[in-house]
């Protein structure tokens, strides 16, 4: 497994010198095709283990693991490496896609159900309690809006993307202490945007 200098830990001499995923995108954005290759050797791991939490099914996760890297190809000189980390680039974009596969999941289902394909009647319990999920999701949604972008990237991949506050910490390229600041202010924002009451 390759390890990348920009991950190490500071005093640490890594034996083999890799290249950064940010100059790695940038030379995928030339089309250089071996900087493909190393980048994808670098994150399909990272990439599929996100597509996976969130889909579920493993042959999705697969096929919308290969769309996130198609895209990467395609996109990667749309990449701004002072709006953020090629990490945190690609993992947003892993997630966007997968939730995209179960919206339009979503939307096949219902397309399906409005036409009779399909015999399942749900009972009146489901459907209340199926409405009430969408409609605090659309709340969550909306409340995350009113947060800093920084906020949004740490509540997102802490909560939504399971990842640790130091990973976190790694991806996002902020002390650890940072992170949980944001996390905190992010929630107490989420909690007064929603109306929770503590």
């Amino acid at each position: 497994m390759l390890v990348l200098v920009a991950e190490s830990n500071p005093g640490d001499s890594p034996s083999v010198e890799v290249e950064t995923r940010e100059s790695l995108l940038a030379r995928v954005a030339q089309g250089d095709k071996a900087a493909f290759s190393d980048l994808y050797d670098q994150t399909a791991p990272r990439v599929l283990g996100l597509i996976r939490r969130v889909l579920i099914d493993h042959a999705q996760s697969e096929e919308v693991t290969q769309e996130v890297f198609l895209e990467i190809w395609q996109s990667a000189s749309r990449y701004e490496p002072n709006k953020g980390g090629a990490t945190t680039w690609i993992l947003t974009m892993a997630h966007r896609r997968a939730i995209d596969r179960i919206r339009a999941s979503q939307s096949s289902r219902d397309r399906d159900m409005k036409i009779g394909v399909r015999d399942y009647d749900p009972g009146v319990d489901d459907v209340a309690e199926s409405v009430e999920i969408r409609i605090e999701n659309e709340r969550v949604k909306k409340a995350m809006q009113q947060l800093t972008e920084l906020q949004r990237q740490a509540i997102t991949l802490a909560f939504y993307e399971g990842y640790t506050h130091s990973e976190v910490s790694t991806i996002l390229h902020v002390p650890i202490g940072t992170v949980k600041t944001r996390l905190r202010d992010g929630m107490i924002r989420l909690r007064d945007a929603m109306g929770v009451t503590s």
